[in-house]
């Protein structure tokens, strides 16, 4: 797969505070998604790429439910110039791991 290429970081390394994008589409994030994250579905980034809130030092970590789309997102980014990652296993992995969530 194309994303075993890209930068990634596993759920378990992500430092709180890190800076998240979800590309997940707006019912996946209805039902479950992480406190801080911020949400710009991927069929919508292209209209709405100007409001990536890029850090200014640090890594932007890039999730999705199982990590494709993320994917597909932190290689465009990452072409921009931005410090992105995905994050491996995507929210799938986040919440096996046990990792804290909001719900509805």
């Amino acid at each position: 797969m194309v994303y075993g290429a890209l930068p990634t970081i596993d759920a378990a390394d992500v430092v709180p505070g890190t800076p998240v994008l979800d590309v997940r589409e707006q019912a996946e994030w209805d039902e479950v998604h992480l406190e801080r994250a911020q949400h710009i579905p991927l069929s919508e980034l292209s209209a709405r790429a100007g409001e990536i809130v890029v850090p200014e030092s640090g890594p932007l970590v890039v999730a999705c439910h199982l990590g494709g789309r993320s994917a597909q997102v932190v290689a465009w980014l990452r072409a921009q110039g931005v410090d992105a990652l995905n994050l491996a296993g995507g929210l799938d992995e986040w919440e096996a791991r046990g990792l804290p969530v909001v719900r509805g």
